[in-house]
């Protein structure tokens, strides 16, 4: 058994690793990450997952409902940590597969894959407390700049965290970005992960204080002009599990259930077939006593 397998057994039992091997995982992980373009190429058929937010044993069920890497391709949208009981697991395990089996998973950086924004809402006093230094938080945080920052899944459909961006016209504008750095604070790159759909007309101010709100309008003239089906977004909380706007041609997809372990939200993860054919899964928490953590910690009082 590799370095690597072992490390995914201990992690899918939510044992965090040796901070020496969190060096050694992060490193080969840099360098794979950094060959991927910023428009990462995924071919069908391929299931999508949206936040996770450090709910590491509902990562544990969406394997169950969507089958174990690598016998299922996934692409995952980021915002992988933050808010959730178990970040440093969530990451890691990811990590993990994607150093293991780097062609059956992509990740996608999300707003949370951030320094600053770990350091309000979780992931660092996390890893502070589990290692007893920032040394995890800063190794895990590097390797944030070199995620890639949106995939195209068979030249059809565009996915993201957040969403579009007045800077991004053509597919090509995206490309000519340099990601490999902290999520600035506006710009193209800001907006790809921060952005959200809305029931309006044009683009207008984003009450999150980065990217902007898109209508409609904006969302077709994106699909047209780069002759995509449809975009694929996570970034939002969606009661239902996912959400379709525009005609069908925008889907959110959250894979974050009982969000903050008292929203009491469903859960989904999208499947595509060779086709395109989409075929959304839902699915609920964890249960109590298979987290072991409730009651031993406070749930963290954030705003969605």
């Amino acid at each position: 058994m590799s370095d690597f397998d072992q490390w995914i057994a201990k992690l899918k039992n939510c044992q965090f690793l040796p901070e020496q091997e969190v060096i050694q995982l992060c490193t080969k992980a840099k360098e794979i990450l950094i060959s991927e373009s910023n428009v990462e190429i995924v071919h069908t058929p391929v299931t999508i997952c949206g936040d996770i937010h450090g709910q590491f044993h509902d990562l544990i069920e969406l394997f169950k409902v969507g089958g174990d890497c690598p016998d299922t391709n996934y692409l995952f949208l980021g915002d992988l940590v933050d808010r959730g009981f178990n970040s440093v697991e969530t990451f890691l395990l990811l990590l993990a597969f994607k150093v293991r089996f780097p062609d059956r998973i992509t990740i996608i950086r999300g707003n949370h894959e951030s320094r600053q924004t770990t350091q309000v809402y979780g992931f660092y006093d996390e890893c502070q407390r589990k290692y007893g230094s920032a040394n995890v938080w800063r190794y895990c945080t590097d390797v944030f700049d070199y995620l890639t920052i949106s995939a195209v899944i068979e030249n059809r459909v565009f996915c993201v965290h957040g969403g579009l961006s007045p800077n991004i016209v053509e597919i090509d504008d995206v490309k000519s970005l340099d990601r490999k750095q902290e999520v600035p604070h506006e710009g193209a790159m800001c907006d790809l992960l921060w952005s959200d759909p809305e029931d309006i007309n044009g683009w207008g101010v984003s009450p999150r204080g980065a990217g902007y709100i898109f209508g409609g309008d904006i969302t077709t003239e994106f699909n047209k002009t780069n002759s995509y089906d449809f975009i694929c977004r996570a970034h939002q909380l969606v009661l239902e599990g996912y959400k379709t706007m525009f005609d069908d041609q925008l889907v959110t997809v959250w894979s974050a259930p009982n969000y903050c372990y008292r929203v009491g939200n469903q859960a989904s993860i999208l499947e595509l077939d060779d086709n395109l054919e989409k075929k959304f899964k839902i699915f609920l928490a964890a249960n109590v006593e298979q987290r072991g953590l409730i009651g031993r910690h406070p749930v963290p009082d954030y705003f969605l």
